[in-house]
């Protein structure tokens, strides 16, 4: 993590190799995963998405106090 010197503040600046790292690092655990575990994934996001295309917001009215 790269620190600010003067101020003493956490602002990290992520650097190009720190993206290229992060996404190879995903490719590989996504290589070890098997196609079981590819499955069970795939059908969980499937029930996700038909669960919030059938899902309704619903709020009460919202009435001036008298």
């Amino acid at each position: 993590m790269k620190r600010n010197i003067d101020t003493g503040s956490s602002n990290y600046i992520p650097t190009n190799t720190d993206y290229e790292k992060a996404e190879m690092d995903q490719l590989r655990n996504a290589l070890r995963r098997s196609y079981t575990e590819r499955f069970l994934m795939m059908t969980k996001l499937m029930k996700m998405n038909v669960m919030f295309k059938q899902a309704k917001i619903i709020r009460p009215r919202y009435t001036l106090p008298k």
